[in-house]
């Protein structure tokens, strides 16, 4: 991944971190805990587990 991209990337996940539930993000199938975003053109597939206060990535497509 290009730095400059990288920076924009790294970025946009903080954001998307404070916030896992918006930030444009959509639940994947008919779970609102597993979302899918894009942030700053990389897919990123994600689970939310708020007893234990963490999002664990799963999935980032970055082509």
């Amino acid at each position: 991944m290009p730095q400059a991209l990288r920076v924009s990337f790294d970025a946009g996940m903080r954001r998307l971190a404070s916030g896992p539930y918006g930030y444009g993000s959509a639940p994947v199938k008919d779970d609102a805990d597993r979302r899918e975003a894009t942030v700053s053109g990389v897919v990123v597939r994600y689970y939310i587990s708020a007893a234990v206060l963490t999002v664990t990535v799963v999935r980032i497509v970055y082509v």
